[in-house]
């Protein structure tokens, strides 16, 4: 049995891999994908009525499906538009980068490979991008990159000097460039990725940065604070560190909302009848699941704490003001 993830995965790389080839047989194109030639029809006829959003029937992905019944084989055409480079406008291009850094957090390591081809795809295509009114540099956080370097010495310098910093930073939870002042505690190397620990005057509080969402870093002359839990991280309790501290939320779902569980990080899984579930996490961000909650929609039976649903209604009430 297939899911519909995986099925979409197939259809992504099929239309590459029949371009490719002038012709090919049901059964050799069904081996290679490693499904069974049934579960192939299904994906070609899914695929036949795949084209370019707003086009009309005429402009669809066109599969010779009597080929594929009378010779089992399988011919493509008119997907000519599938290989032209993509065009992506500053903002589609930051917003497409946020998302990928935020869901190569999670991911297992195969997919992380994946994402990490994707994301270096756009950094070279893009070069920059636009996040509201600022620019932001789109970058690797690899040494050697003339930006990267400049900022990893500035973080050094303040660090030696005990001075402040100013940062511009891309945050990936609500997709905006905020502009804070830090005092710099250490630079750390985690799961190939490095982060700056700081007391952040604007959240009065410790906050870890990663450096490649550090837009820019503006060293300043006034000596940084004393803070009495400034102590070296011990990152055996994961970054972050522990999670024990952050409320619970509880969430029904409907079948549609069982999505949940694959895409973000649950404390539990209740498998219920009917192909519900009911999940537990933990609130690290109250804003973040207010906007988990009114992208599920109707496929929340039921959520606790219950004051969430005030925040949901609230937030789809400024919504509709906007129109």
């Amino acid at each position: 049995m297939s899911t519909s993830k995986q099925q979409l995965a197939r259809l992504l790389a099929l239309v590459p891999y029949l371009q490719a080839r002038e012709q090919v047989h049901l059964e050799q194109a069904a081996s290679d994908f490693g499904v069974s030639v049934t579960q192939l029809r299904r994906d070609l006829n899914v695929l036949w009525f795949c084209g370019y959003p707003g086009l009309g029937m005429g402009d669809l992905i066109d599969i010779d499906m009597e080929a594929v019944e009378g010779e089992g084989v399988i011919r493509l055409s008119n997907a000519e538009y599938l290989s032209r480079p993509l065009r992506l406008a500053g903002t589609e291009a930051a917003a497409i980068m946020v998302a990928l850094r935020a869901l190569r957090e999670g991911a297992p390591p195969e997919e992380a490979a994946v994402v990490d081809r994707t994301l270096a795809k756009i950094e070279a295509a893009a070069g920059h991008a636009m996040v509201g009114d600022r620019a932001v540099e789109i970058r690797s956080d690899e040494p050697g990159d003339g930006a990267v370097d400049t900022m990893l010495a500035a973080l050094e310098e303040a660090l030696t000097r005990h001075v402040q910093v100013r940062l511009d930073y891309l945050s990936a939870s609500r997709d905006e460039s905020t502009s804070r002042v830090v005092d710099p505690i250490e630079l750390l190397d985690w799961q190939g990725r490095r982060y700056l620990r700081a007391w952040c005057h604007l959240a009065e509080d410790h906050r870890t940065f990663r450096t490649d969402r550090i837009v820019s870093a503006e060293l300043l002359d006034t000596p940084v604070q004393q803070h009495a839990d400034a102590e070296p991280l011990d990152l055996d309790g994961g970054m972050f560190g522990s999670s024990a501290d952050a409320p619970v939320a509880t969430l029904t779902l409907s079948p549609e909302g069982r999505w949940v569980v694959e895409y973000v990080p649950v404390e539990s899984v209740n498998e219920l009848s009917g192909g519900g579930v009911e999940v537990t996490l933990r609130i690290h961000s109250r804003d973040w699941l207010v906007r988990l909650l009114s992208r599920l929609g109707e496929a929340v039976r039921e959520v606790e704490p219950a004051d969430l649903r005030d925040d949901v209604r609230d937030r789809a009430k400024r919504a509709l003001e906007n129109y």
